[in-house]
Order: structure tokens, then sequence, then C-alpha cells
């Protein structure tokens, strides 16, 4: 049997400012190809675990590891990562006044390929992946988020999955602040994406189901105070979204 894409054992991590304990022996596994859903309350860690995953410099890990592709991800740079094939989509995706998301992408495809793309093959490649999301052309001479709705901010966050093809896309709350038309919008980017690289592997971070009734996730696992307490299909994100998450918090303290 393959070994998984992302293997998180026993994962502890503090904010690094001041030792508070966020993340208190989380354990995951994400198969190539597969998408997986965390759903869990406020507070609960999970927009935590995205950059732990990601190595954001306000965490620090204390103990357990986390494994991309067989190899421990702890020692290697936030930029490292993204090279790898680790994608984050922000919940918070940040204004970058004067730089346009052309140059902004082009950028980026040149440090993770380790080479200068041809102008031209980018502006080829960016013009097909925009149209894919049935996005209007000259979006990409705006400055990055600058401006942006909040819809327009997750569009964007899209078209440089699309356009990075990571293997791992780690989506934090992508559907917050949506309304239910921006919703649609960017879980048919995400779905069409996933369609055209089946080996993709998608971790969604959520509070609610209904990003879930247009992405359909292999697994739904619910986070509470750190860690993971419980693990289902489907229908457990409809069994959450009736009966709210006291009854596992419960059970969890039992």
């Amino acid at each position: 049997m393959a070994e998984p894409l992302l293997k998180i054992t026993n994962l502890h991590a503090e904010i690094a400012e001041d030792g508070t304990e966020i993340l208190k022996g989380l354990d995951l596994e994400l198969n190539a190809g597969e998408i997986h859903a965390i759903m869990g309350p406020n507070g609960s860690g999970k927009s935590t675990l995205s950059k732990v995953i990601s190595g954001h410099p306000a965490y620090e890990v204390t103990d357990g590891d986390i494994l991309f592709k067989g190899e421990s991800v702890l020692d290697m740079e936030p930029d490292e990562r993204a090279r790898a094939g680790i994608f984050l989509a922000f919940q918070y995706p940040v204004e970058i006044p004067g730089v346009s998301v052309a140059n902004f992408m082009r950028t980026a495809l040149n440090a993770k390929r380790g080479e200068e793309v041809d102008i031209f093959d980018f502006q080829d490649e960016l013009e097909g992946r925009m149209g894919m999301l049935e996005m209007d052309p000259a979006f990409a001479m705006r400055s990055v988020n600058d401006g942006f709705s909040g819809g327009e901010k997750k569009r964007n966050e899209i078209l440089q999955l699309a356009m990075l093809e990571p293997q791992l896309a780690v989506m934090d709350e992508t559907d917050s602040g949506l309304d239910i038309d921006a919703l649609k919008i960017v879980t048919s980017g995400i779905n069409r994406i996933k369609d055209e690289r089946q080996e993709m592997a998608v971790l969604l971070i959520t509070h609610y189901q209904r990003m879930l009734n247009y992405i359909t996730p292999h697994r739904v696992h619910v986070m509470v105070e750190g860690r993971i307490i419980r693990s289902g299909g489907p229908e457990l994100a409809l069994e959450l979204e009736e009966r709210g998450y006291d009854w596992l918090r419960e059970g969890a303290e039992v």
C-alpha cells in the first residue's frame, strides 16, 4: 500500500510568542487524490493546523511530526514547503498594492519551477487558467487583492492554485465571507482543478456544511480543542449541521 501523501502524528504546536498550546496531539493521514474536510467550532485550532503545515513562523511545533511524501517538513522554510508541493489558500488573503496579479503569479511560478518562465508561455498559461475559472482577463492587471471584494480575493487564491499545480492544497476557510453566488464560483473552480489533477489532495478547513454541498469529501474530521476527536464519511458533516458540536465534546470528555 502506498504511503500517505500527508501524515501527521501526535502533533503539538504552540504560539511562538507566548507558548500557548493550540494543537494537542493531532493525528491525520491524507492520501494522494483524496479530499478531506476538517470541521470544528471557533478556537478549535483548525486555522492553526493549516499554518503549521505551511510553516508559519508564528507557531512552534513542540512534539510530533508532519511527513509530506514520506519526509518531515518541520525543518523546511515556508518557501521550501511551497516548492515541494504544499499550497495554502488563506482565510484572509493579504493585499499587495503596486504588484499586479500577473507579476505576482509569474514570480511565484519562477520560484516553484526554479527557472525563468518564458513570458509568452506564461501569458498563454495564465489566460487559459483564467478562462477555465471564468475570470475577466483584465483581472490580471489589478494589484494583488487591493480593493478586491471577498469573492475576488478567494477567486484569486483559486487562480494561484490552478497555476502552481501543487500536490497538496490546504484551503483555510475558503468559504468564509462568501455569499452563495461567490461560493458556487469558488467551489466550481476547485472542482475543475481537481478533475484536471486527479492526484492532487485537498484539505478543506471549514465551519459549515455548505461548502461540502459543492465539494464532496472522502473523509470528514471533527477537530475540538486541538485534536481530531471523530472521523467519518460525508454523512458526518450533515450530522454536525443538524446536531452541532456539543454532543461530540461531551463524548470526548467521557
